[in-house]
């Protein structure tokens, strides 16, 4: 909630404003059953129909004017909510960009995005109803205890012997409504989950006839969404009937009361009208407070699940600057790294080093380890032994935005956008045309985008699925090349390729990007026999380094790939 009171904190001029018109609409409602009670005890009877008309008119301005501003002061707090709201889902989004891979993992993108929507929608509510509510309400409730005390101060006793019981209650079902309302939202997340998990596997899963199966997946999650919310709902719905119990129970005890003191004279009928009028104001405060108690426990829930993130402190922190003297552009040295720190690593002892210009080709079998390299060298994660280093550079001691701009790259499952493919390919770079032809060409796309009848002004769809997977993987390689990179990262992006215009494009790559360092992690022999080192891996250890021939030599796994492969057709 301190980070809900700094959002709001620039709004608090406006919504003081607010509250002053809010307060002014709320005191003119809680002049008219009093205006209403001096006409009938005191006006009517002396028979002045003139002074009658005037105090008519005077109650018909004060509901005017309660009309008017609590439409004014119900969008400014609109106003506020909206804009509060915006600058919260701005902040979140922006420090979802920056997490490091292994918060993303520890939170989950289903949770992330959760709390992108849901979470600040269920904050956007709260900000909205607390400044109508949170202010009408208490000033009704308030204002008409002191009225009634006024009034009628036995009868007012009634109802301040109910309010105790009634904050008792409030509190007690507030207080569990917040856990409540958060293990709600860790459902929310995993049904988001498998929304998600359906959406991208979809092809999948009509291919292999298991709708029903995802259905009922889908069925049991929806159901346990739906017991949380009701159990949540069910505790925080528990205020209604019972303050309503209290405060009926009150007004019966009150028309008893009053009945007996009106026929003792003790009082005036105008008198107990009024009562029973500010008694409904006071009974519908305090549902407005129950209810406004029902919403802080979502938003202060959902409160909570945000500032869990913008409080998630950075876990690659820049590393003093550490560089020494080598004639190497990229260099393992020894790493080390597991994702989950409690089990073995992923990769282990892994050296090798590359001059520029040169191309490092990385197979292996899945799970053995390849992606996981190109994550480290990105400084995605930290490695947990040895060092990495570019140009003599330690990766950890290299600012993000200096180190990323190094490289180009096309991992394994890339993502297209719902934008032209000039767009795509410029990524937002300010590249000119030229250039976007150029690297085009060098991906050996630019045949399939002339045959397009909008060229490179072709919209895409999300994810690039009316491509075919060739075209699609021409496209990324090339957005990888537009930005002349230093590093030239390609992950298994040339798998959808055939032979020919795979040889066409490492053509492309030896002649117009000699000076670009590249490694390419490759299903296929074919896509890596060429490159100057190759790093065989097998379950995160290095089984084989060196050129082709050499590998052909001295590594039996390397040998048996490309005998099932080729055939032994690529001999060096």
């Amino acid at each position: 909630m301190r980070h809900l009171y700094n959002y709001l904190k620039p709004y608090i001029p406006r919504m003081t404003l607010g509250l002053v018109i809010k307060f002014t609409g709320t005191i003119m409602d809680l002049l008219l059953p009093w205006i209403l009670s001096y006409m009938i005890d005191t006006v009517a009877p002396q028979q002045n129909v003139s002074l009658i008309v005037k105090w008519g008119i005077v109650m018909v301005l004060c509901a005017v004017v309660a009309v008017i501003t609590n439409i004014v002061a119900n969008r400014m707090a609109s106003w506020v909510a909206t804009q509060c709201t915006r600058k919260i889902r701005h902040d979140l989004f922006r420090k979802i960009s920056y997490l490091s891979c292994a918060q993303v993992d520890y939170y989950t993108i289903p949770s992330l995005e959760s709390r992108l929507t849901s979470d600040t929608y269920n904050v956007h509510n709260f900000i909205s109803r607390i400044q109508r509510l949170g202010i009408r309400a208490p000033i009704l409730l308030t204002g008409g205890i002191i009225i009634t005390l006024i009034l009628e101060p036995v009868l007012a006793s009634v109802l301040i012997c109910i309010l105790p019981f009634i904050a008792i209650l409030v509190y007690k079902v507030s207080k569990k409504g917040i856990p409540l309302y958060t293990n709600l939202q860790k459902g929310v997340d995993s049904m988001v989950r498998t929304v998600r998990e359906n959406i991208t596997g979809i092809r999948v899963i009509k291919a292999l006839s298991k709708t029903d199966r995802e259905q009922e997946r889908f069925r049991e999650i929806n159901a346990e969404v739906a017991r949380r919310e009701t159990t949540a709902g069910v505790t925080m719905s528990l205020t209604n009937p019972m303050m309503n119990l209290f405060l009926n129970l009150g007004l019966t005890m009150v028309i008893v009361v009053g009945a007996y003191r009106v026929n003792a004279g003790l009082t005036e009928t105008g008198k107990i009208i009024a009562f029973l009028t500010y008694f409904t104001i006071i009974l519908n405060a305090m549902l407005s407070i129950t209810r406004m108690f029902v919403l802080m426990s979502r938003g202060a829930a959902s409160a909570n699940r945000i500032a869990e993130i913008l409080d998630t402190p950075a876990d690659l922190k820049l590393a003093p600057e550490d560089r020494i003297e080598s004639e190497n552009h990229i260099e393992f040295d020894h790493v080390s790294f597991a994702y989950e720190k409690s089990r073995d690593h992923h990769i282990k002892d892994i050296s090798f080093t590359l001059k520029r210009g040169e191309s490092l080709g990385i197979i292996g079998a899945t799970g053995c380890g390849k992606s996981t390299i190109i994550n480290l060298l990105m400084r995605l994660y930290d490695n947990d032994e040895g060092s990495i280093r570019i140009d003599g550079r330690k990766v950890s001691s290299i600012p993000d935005e200096e180190l990323h701009q190094k490289f180009g790259l096309v991992f394994q499952n890339d993502v297209l956008f719902a934008d032209t493919i000039a767009s795509n390919i410029d990524f937002g770079r300010g590249l000119s045309m030229e250039e976007i032809e150029k690297a085009a060409e060098d991906a050996q796309a630019m045949e399939f985008i002339r045959s397009l009848p909008d060229g490179f002004q072709h919209m895409l769809t999300s994810k690039g699925t009316n491509l075919s997977g060739g075209q699609k993987q021409r496209v990324l390689l090339s957005r990888a090349l537009a930005g002349k990179p230093e590093i030239l990262i390609l992950d298994d992006s040339s798998s959808a390729l055939d032979y020919k215009t795979d040889s066409l494009l490492r053509q492309a790559l030896r002649k117009n990007h000699s000076d670009t360092t590249a490694i390419i992690i490759a299903q296929r022999i074919s896509s890596i026999y060429h490159c100057d080192k190759i790093l065989v891996l097998e379950e995160g250890r290095t089984i084989g380094y060196g050129t082709h021939e050499e590998l052909m030599k001295n590594c039996p796994v390397y040998q048996e790939i490309s005998q099932s492969q080729m055939g032994g057709m690529i001999d060096g």
